[in-house]
């Protein structure tokens, strides 16, 4: 405990006057005895004005009436805190003018009586940096969000742009594939017969078919970008996925990447299109490969998450909840922050020209948000990048896929009501299906096929309509049909089949698709799985 005689230690004087805050000393009764030269500063007061006022005189009636019952007590105290124990309060000048103060407490023996000393610091520039750091890393913070939502809502239209122009192709290739196999019959029949320019015409033939594959498969791309695609989930564990896929994700690799798996003990399970989630770890294993031309190293790991609201909140689409966590890690040759802000567009490619379509992320991407998940990307130039994907946790036990059977007969004698609204698909449908021994009745529109369902005189076995028409969609085909032919089963066809047919994404129950653009066996097939199957009640 410090000794002091105010009027007879000038030393002690001087080292308070000298003290950087302003220290006041207040006796057992409340009233102010000590004052230094930096409380008259700070407050407005003399010391003969301060000296023998109660200690309420410094206190705003602000914090007295959040304090009622600590009324000056902080101040009288009978065990103070020690120096340098901080009490974040308030203070009153004498102009009447408030301020945030700090105020750390000391017991002195002054002329045999005990005073409690209050050193007090004006904290208002601290609290205003303080502040405004919070208002800048708040606008950080929203900047971020609203860039994320922005790129959110960019590729939500590119993705509704994707699936129309998909849809429209699908139809032009569907008419494409199926006429080159007509030309290709012929022209390899007369090959084989003649040579010569014949051959060649052939070889032709197969660079058209191999573009048109190729369309194809950039048309299904577009598609998944665009969350357009029907897809057929179930309840799976990812470290399945993982392990069914990774040899042939090595030999897509090469040896000069060594892949490293980390997968979780006890997964949580998720409802998910397997094939679509082995195309996700193709496409970010085939990116890694590319950025590592040297060699390097390629993990993936999957993990139990709980997203809490705090993070979500961070990431549009994202919600609260148990996710299961997939990252593809590479130590390549990472991104610049503008690359990674467009990573996820169609079309978008650092590659060289004829190196890469630039769909090859934003599939992973329509996939993942399809499935009810979040994908973000994480780089550095010359460190390497990873892609995080979060699923959502599901309930249930993962189920195998039903296994295919092969060696069917794939043609037929049954009657089949082709609906379709191009007039060139439609003829080439009817084409395969007739030439395969089935009886086909054609419309162009739903209310033509509706007359042809009542008024055809003999059995019409399948009803095999287009999704997307003028006038009529398919689903609503299907129903009026339904009540004229009650037994009829139905095959809906389309290559933009997400707006009418499916929930999320999803096949509804007990509904059949066959997506365009469609080849003569995967067509025959179809119809032959549809035709010997269950009735839809």
């Amino acid at each position: 405990m410090v000794h002091l005689d105010d009027s007879t230690s000038p030393l002690a004087r001087g080292l308070l006057d000298a003290a950087p805050d302003a220290i006041v000393g207040v006796r057992a009764d409340g009233r102010i005895a000590l004052v230094n030269a930096q409380a008259e500063r700070l407050f407005g007061y003399t010391r003969e004005e301060l000296h023998g006022e109660p200690v309420e005189i410094l206190i705003p009636e602000s914090a007295r009436r959040l304090h009622p019952h600590h009324r000056g007590s902080y101040l009288r105290d009978p065990q103070p805190r020690p120096m340098g124990a901080g009490m974040e309060l308030a203070g009153r000048r004498r102009d009447g003018s408030e301020f945030p103060a700090e105020i750390s407490l000391l017991a002195i023996d002054g002329e045999g009586e005990i005073l409690i000393t209050a050193a007090i610091r004006d904290v208002t520039d601290r609290l205003e940096a303080q502040a405004e750091r919070e208002r800048l890393r708040a606008q950080a913070e929203r900047k971020q969000i609203e860039a994320q939502l922005h790129q959110s809502q960019r590729l939500e239209s590119l993705g509704q742009l994707a699936g129309g122009v998909a849809h429209d192709f699908n139809n032009l290739l569907g008419v494409i594939i199926n006429y080159t196999a007509f030309v290709g019959e012929v022209v390899a029949t007369a090959a084989e017969r003649d040579g010569g320019q014949w051959e060649a015409a052939r070889r032709d033939i197969e660079q058209v078919q191999r573009a048109a594959e190729r369309a194809t498969r950039l048309t299904h791309q577009l598609l998944a970008f665009g969350r357009r695609e029907v897809v057929q989930p179930r309840v799976l564990n990812l470290n399945d996925v993982v392990r069914d896929i990774e040899e042939m994700l090595r030999r897509t690799l090469g040896e000069h990447v060594e892949m490293i798996t980390l997968p979780a003990a006890d997964a949580w399970p998720v409802f998910a299109d397997a094939g679509q989630l082995e195309q996700v770890l193709v496409n970010l294993a085939v990116n890694a490969r590319d950025a590592m031309p040297a060699g390097g190293k390629l993990t993936i790991d999957t993990s139990n998450i709980l997203v809490h609201e705090d993070i979500a909140g961070e990431r549009p689409g994202l919600k609260t909840g148990r996710h299961i966590s997939l990252r593809i890690s590479d130590s390549g040759s990472g991104m610049t922050a503008e690359t990674v802000s467009r990573a996820f567009e169609p079309f978008f490619t650092t590659k060289r020209k004829g190196e890469g379509s630039g769909l090859g992320l934003a599939t992973v991407y329509g996939i993942i948000t399809q499935a009810g998940g979040h994908t973000e990307i994480f780089s550095d130039v010359g460190l390497g990048t990873t892609v995080s994907i979060l699923l959502p946790a599901v309930d249930g036990v993962a189920a195998d896929p039903e296994p295919i059977s092969g060696g069917a007969i794939l043609t037929g004698g049954e009657t089949i009501l082709v609906v379709e609204d191009e007039r060139a698909m439609r003829e080439v449908t009817r084409r395969l299906l007739a030439r395969n021994g089935y009886q086909v009745i054609t419309a162009a529109d739903g209310h033509r096929a509706v007359e042809l369902a009542v008024r055809h005189p003999a059995a019409i076995h399948l009803l095999l309509t287009d999704v997307v028409m003028p006038q009529v969609l398919g689903r609503t085909v299907a129903t009026l049909v339904r009540r004229h032919r009650p037994g009829i089963r139905v095959l809906f066809m389309s290559g933009y089949a997400y707006p009418v047919l499916a929930h999320n994404g999803t096949l509804d129950q007990g509904l059949a698709l066959l997506g365009k653009p469609f080849s003569e066996q995967v067509l025959l097939a179809k119809v032959r799985a549809v035709l010997d199957g269950p009735v839809e009640t």
